[in-house]
């Protein structure tokens, strides 16, 4: 569902580390990797920011890795979503 296994492979890392970050359980953060539960938004962002990465590559929604730019405006992200 998410790509949270595959970035937190990446990267090298165990499940208890992203859940120290995101400060819940490792059996919590587990049940996001495996789709069992929805990631709340507020840990979406944190895990974008930390992987550096768009909230959308983690939800699949485009594969383009690179996070926007924090100078892009909304008119523009929705112009390149609809080039993707």
């Amino acid at each position: 569902m998410y790509r949270l296994r595959d970035l937190r492979e990446d990267w090298d890392l165990k499940q208890a580390d992203i859940a120290r970050l995101l400060n819940c359980e490792q059996q919590t953060y587990s049940r996001y990797e495996l789709g069992q539960h929805e990631i709340p938004i507020a840990s979406l962002i944190i895990l974008a920011k930390y992987y550096q990465v768009s909230v959308d590559y983690i939800l699949r929604l485009t594969d383009i890795k690179i996070a926007y730019p924090k100078d892009i405006s909304l008119i523009d992200k929705y112009i390149l979503s609809l080039k993707e």
